[in-house]
């Protein structure tokens, strides 16, 4: 099992930025892509952006799209989110997450990821 530990939320004003990262246990997630998901309270866990396992390829939802970047850094087991223009409809518990049956990074679908981690807490506010 890949074990990931995201940290970097927070509580923030509309316009605000907030860099996410996500540190997995294992070297062996270095062979997969990793998404990024939001879940607002009582909302379904919606798509966020993913990275391809090294990197190469990088998907956005739409509502995220110029505003959120994804990146990684295998040699440090890490997995970021930079989110730039904060607005209200981003509050949500964001988690990292670990699709083992595809290395691109094309899936949004929850059900097809694998390991989750615990989630941080953003919070956009005036």
């Amino acid at each position: 099992q890949v074990h990931m530990v995201e940290s970097g939320g927070g509580s923030v004003q509309p316009g605000d930025s907030l860099g996410l990262s996500c540190a997995a246990s294992q070297r062996t997630y270095r062979s997969y892509a990793v998404g990024w998901f939001g879940q607002a309270p009582g909302k379904k866990c919606e798509f966020a952006a993913s990275i391809s396992d090294h990197g190469e390829n990088t998907y956005y939802a739409d509502s995220v799209k110029r505003r959120f970047t994804i990146s990684r850094d295998n040699a440090k087991n890490m997995v970021y989110l930079q989110m730039n223009s904060l607005n209200p409809e981003d509050t949500a518990v964001y988690y990292c997450a670990v699709d083992i049956a595809r290395k691109y990074g094309g899936s949004t679908i929850p059900g097809e990821y694998d390991y989750w981690g615990q989630g941080t807490q953003v919070t956009v506010s005036s």
